[in-house]
């Protein structure tokens, strides 16, 4: 072992030196369908707007670090209860982050249901957090409710995750399942509804009624993946505690700036969310006519899909082949062993992906003899 590897290992904490970094594929030059992206790019006119108002931006000036014009547009986009407190975040990592460093006594453990979120672990795990992994049902990817209730009571986690629909699975979990998980938590309680736009469902107008709840969401998915912005709503007693862990200005001026022009343009928005759910809803009935596949029910803009019979890392690889990037959760193993993720995308790139998908046949082992 070198002098610098010595160091590395001397002063570094096992938490860290055992994590691997969270790995991001180049995407140049590929239809990109693995990040759960909006694949449409803003109007013309929306653009021409919007670089008007970022032409009165003072880049040598600190911005606003309470983003008090934002937070007013994001509680009137999203339908924030009146009384809840936001905290913003670079994204929705970056709040996940703030949870957890918050809760990270000695000896606290942190819960949630997997596969979901990777983030949830490797952040409690970066904190010297003990994180408690809790199995879905491996036929549908709902709540093993049971199993939950007893992890919650051997355990206390002071903090629980539940991602609302889960990632990587695409469901949403029973309504009266996680009100129970909310009945007798002992800490907090994470919904986290990244995926809001496409889901028809929430927690967020109940966020005021338990104190416990706190309701996360992120503009990724909604269209502005590239501006990184991620809310928190709860009740203002847990919000300003959390408060007092966040960066200032976390929230550049470009970012406030465009974020809360884009929330104006709320019908651009939803006109898209309208076509990505109709794409959704054809490409799950393409998926479920070909052979071989076992396709989930999605409540997200991405769909998962297990192969079956056929090799999945080949499969991934003939995607990419082919132009194509999905997501291979297929190395993660457990219940998503043989298992792929696809973003909806427009009607051209979902045509492509099902074009190639369909020579996969390929990869069928032989017939016996």
């Amino acid at each position: 072992m070198s002098t610098l590897e010595s160091s590395i290992h001397t002063l570094l904490r096992p938490e860290v030196l055992a994590l691997s970094a969270y790995h991001v594929p180049d995407s140049r030059g590929y239809i990109k369908l693995d990040a759960m992206e909006n694949p449409y790019a803003w109007p013309a006119e929306f653009v021409g707007e919007w670089l008007h108002r970022l032409r009165a931006a003072e880049p040598n000036r600190y911005p606003d670090p309470a983003c008090t014009e934002l937070k007013a547009t994001l509680v009137q986009a999203n339908g924030v209860p009146e009384d809840a407190e936001l905290l913003l975040g670079n994204g929705s990592d970056e709040i996940i982050q703030i949870l957890l460093m918050a809760v990270a006594k000695p000896g606290a453990t942190v819960l949630a249901p997997e596969p979901s979120f990777v983030m949830y672990r490797q952040i409690a795990a970066c904190l010297g957090l003990q994180f408690i992994g809790v199995p879905l049902r491996e036929e549908d990817f709902g709540l093993d409710l049971p199993a939950m209730l007893e992890a919650i009571e051997r355990h206390q986690p002071a903090l629980i995750f539940l991602a609302y629909p889960n990632n990587p699975t695409g469901n949403l979990f029973e309504e009266a399942e996680v009100l129970r998980i909310l009945a007798l938590a002992p800490g907090l309680v994470v919904l986290d509804e990244a995926y809001a736009p496409y889901a028809n469902s929430s927690f967020l107008p109940r966020v005021m009624e338990c104190e416990r709840l706190l309701v996360m969401r992120t503009l990724s998915k909604l269209g502005l993946a590239g501006l990184r912005l991620g809310f928190l709503a709860g009740h203002p007693a847990w919000v300003r505690e959390f408060d007092k862990i966040r960066l200032p200005y976390n929230i550049n001026v470009l970012t406030q700036i465009s974020a809360g022009f884009a929330l104006e343009q709320h019908a651009v928005f939803d006109e898209q969310v309208r076509r990505i759910l109709s794409e959704r809803t054809r490409l799950a009935a393409e998926l479920g006519k070909l052979e071989g596949l076992k396709v989930y029910p999605s409540h997200a803009n991405f769909i998962l899909f297990r192969l079956l019979g056929y090799a999945a890392m080949d499969v991934f690889q003939h995607l990419k082949d082919a132009g194509i990037l999905v997501k291979n959760l297929h190395p993660a193993g457990g219940m998503l062993t043989q298992c792929l993720r696809v973003t909806v995308g427009t009607p051209e790139e979902n045509e492509r992906f099902l074009e190639a998908l369909a020579g996969r046949r390929r990869y069928l082992p032989p017939d016996p003899v």
